[in-house]
């Protein structure tokens, strides 16, 4: 079966980069299933050539009008892994849109790992590629964050504000987001708001969805 890199949901395209992921959030929609409406996510083979994230979105985009009326559109990178491990995959995929449909809004779905991960600052080589940065920021204390995101390495709740600090910095919108009601399980929105708004950030709450999409 081959990897599905590019897939419909709510209107808007998104790209399913890698299965890969610094964190095991306890949330995670892929651990009750293995597909977003009928489509599958998990990879046959990480190893793919970047072309194949092109075919698969030209040919999307040919085959669904609609989403690209007027050269505009929304695409989401975002799949059963963190997009930023395929930081050069993203942004070669993120150039062929924007070369294509300048128009087009990306957004990129991510942990906010991606410095600690490439011992650098990634933002600015991502600036005038993505138009808005979504970073799951999922609590307000670091223990809740262990606790609920299981990261593979220690300090990753401030790696995580840090690269929304940079997101913000940089000029590029950036938004931290909370998933909230897990199994009746309730954050501290107001603490969170407040750390988003002290790094510049907008903020987001995402409802817990039992059944998934």
């Amino acid at each position: 079966m081959a990897n599905t890199l590019v897939y419909l949901l709510e209107g808007k395209i998104y790209i399913n980069l890698t299965n890969r992921c610094t964190n095991d959030c306890v949330f995670c929609l892929r651990k009750d299933k293995d597909d977003v409406c009928g489509q599958r996510l998990w990879l046959d083979s990480e190893n793919y050539p970047v072309e194949e994230i092109f075919v698969q979105f030209d040919n999307c985009c040919k085959f669904h009008h609609s989403l690209v009326e007027n050269g505009h559109m929304e695409v989401v990178f975002c799949g059963y892994g963190e997009p930023m491990l395929k930081l050069e995959e993203l942004k070669a995929a993120a150039k062929h849109i924007k070369d294509i449909y300048p128009n087009a809004k990306i957004r990129v779905n991510t942990n906010g790992h991606a410095n600690f991960v490439y011992k650098r600052n990634v933002v600015p080589e991502l600036k005038g590629l993505v138009d808005e940065f979504s970073v799951s920021l999922n609590a307000p204390t670091e223990e809740e964050y262990n606790e609920l995101s299981n990261p593979k390495f220690p300090q990753a709740y401030d790696e995580v504000k840090s690269f929304i600090k940079a997101c913000s910095d940089e000029g590029i919108d950036v938004v931290a987001s909370v998933v909230d009601g897990y199994k009746g399980r309730r954050i501290n929105l107001g603490a969170c708001e407040e750390i988003a708004a002290g790094l510049g950030a907008k903020f987001r709450v995402r409802e817990w969805i039992v059944n998934g999409y």
